[in-house]
């Protein structure tokens, strides 16, 4: 299962600071994955798009084309605060 972890604004938002799931076969890389997490409904939709977040893998920051699977812990953070 990859842990996903939420900061700042998005902790309010979603209303949880982490979350463990197991990721579809549809999701491989981090595109796919906000693209998934955007289904969840309109408040996931805008907090998550590309330009709105940055995402790490394994602490690391990524790219839109970065693969990811369910061993990994995925932090999404605001790309910019206030």
């Amino acid at each position: 299962m990859a842990k996903i972890l939420y900061f700042s604004i998005l902790v309010d938002k979603f209303g949880r600071a982490s979350e463990e799931v197991a990721l579809p076969g549809s999701v491989t890389d981090v595109r796919t994955l906000l693209a998934w997490l955007r289904t969840r409904g309109e408040g996931w939709e805008k907090a998550l798009r590309e330009d709105a977040v940055k995402v790490t893998l394994n602490r690391q920051f990524a790219e839109a084309d970065s693969a990811v699977n369910d061993k990994m812990e995925i932090a999404i953070v605001p790309a910019r605060l206030g």
